[in-house]
């Protein structure tokens, strides 16, 4: 296993412009990002439904569940992939951009927080808020331990 020298840091998508050396190679970080988006969406489609009909709830399990999970695939990959081993960049792109861009739900957190708030749920929304930050910041942390653990 090579272990990374020069780690990328920063943000995960690019605020600057790429410098890209080909047509082909442009549209071959696109359909990487493409691929993980429909393998995420997928993905956060199965396992809402699923907690759905398992858990009853006016709080949004589903959400809370997804985006735990998302934050500790997101803290692997990043830490793992920067850190340990040297990964060709459109896997940052498939993994980080595609996949859990699309399987976390950060707009569907702020929702859903939002529309407990209208129903009067504060007590509901006060624990949403709090859990979805705290816990998938532990999420983001523990993921990364994990990979530098390997």
């Amino acid at each position: 296993m090579e272990f990374a020298v020069n780690r990328p840091s920063g943000l995960i998508t690019p605020t600057e412009t790429l410098q890209e050396d080909s047509v082909v190679n442009y549209l071959s970080n696109y359909a990487c990002i493409a691929l993980g988006a429909v393998a995420g969406a997928s993905a956060r489609y199965f396992l809402s439904t699923l907690v759905a009909r398992q858990v009853a709830s006016p709080f949004p399990y589903g959400t809370l569940l997804i985006n735990l999970t998302g934050s500790l695939i997101l803290g692997f990959f990043l830490a793992f992939s920067t850190e340990r081993v040297l990964l060709d960049p459109r896997w940052r792109l498939l993994v980080a951009v595609g996949f859990c861009g699309s399987y976390t739900t950060f707009s569907s957190y702020a929702f859903e927080s939002f529309a407990l708030m209208e129903q009067g749920q504060w007590l509901l929304s006060g624990i949403n808020l709090v859990a979805s930050n705290a816990f998938c910041l532990a999420a983001v942390l523990a993921g990364a331990a994990l990979a530098r653990a390997l």
